[in-house]
């Protein structure tokens, strides 16, 4: 677990690595509220459980970025143990989803459950916390049904795996697209500012200006 939650504008987060793939599954919260979304619940549910309770948290939402089972392959036993809805990600993503189970065994996950996502996000949708309203930006190429959660208020977003600090996501993937991930890159997250700083789904946070300097796949754009 992170060493210390983060705080901007009353609205905290903190990543938890989960699953063998140390994906960067994160708590965002209203600290005035104390509701809370979990992103990304690939697995390692006690671990996420127990945090939620040390922050004295009161979980009512899961939100998706993508499919893949080390992003989602938790979703479908919390949500069912815990009667949370499951926003996100966007419908492009439906065939990952049906595909769980077959992606828990290529990769020697737990089993995973599917589910049915309560609401499917869209370009320019929103997600809310307590008072604080998230923008999501549709961001395929990854997968195609990819999308990023942008925190204005505290210059921040979950943007899963469509970009690393040094890299960017994979897009050999079926229905993944490199023209269209270095697209969704510089015309969706650039926009958000430099200051801006990102969770990836994997790796330490970097911000959107230090990439448009050094990153070799989408530096100088």
């Amino acid at each position: 677990m992170s060493a210390a939650a983060i705080m901007w504008g009353m609205l905290k987060y903190q990543t938890i690595p989960v699953t063998p793939f140390a994906q960067n599954c994160s708590l965002i919260w209203c600290d005035e509220t104390k509701e809370a979304a979990v992103i990304d619940p690939g697995g390692d549910l006690d671990r996420l459980k127990d945090a939620v309770s040390t922050l004295g948290l009161n979980l009512r939402h899961i939100w998706l970025t993508h499919a893949h089972i080390d992003h989602a392959g938790g979703t479908g036993q919390l949500a069912r143990e815990l009667d949370l809805p499951i926003i996100g990600p966007h419908p492009g993503d439906q065939f990952w989803i049906d595909a769980l189970p077959e992606q828990s065994q290529m990769f020697n996950f737990a089993p995973a459950e599917t589910f049915q996502p309560t609401r499917w996000l869209n370009d320019g949708d929103t997600v809310s916390l307590g008072a604080h309203e998230i923008q999501v930006r549709h961001c395929p190429g990854h997968t195609p049904g990819h999308v990023v959660f942008y925190a204005p208020q505290i210059k921040r977003a979950f943007v899963g795996d469509v970009l690393f600090a040094g890299s960017i996501g994979r897009t050999d993937f079926p229905q993944g697209d490199y023209d269209t991930l270095i697209s969704s890159i510089t015309q969706r997250l650039w926009p958000m500012g430099d200051d801006t700083v990102f969770i990836p789904g994997h790796g330490p946070e970097s911000s959107f200006g230090r990439e448009r300097q050094s990153n070799p796949y989408v530096g100088g754009t």
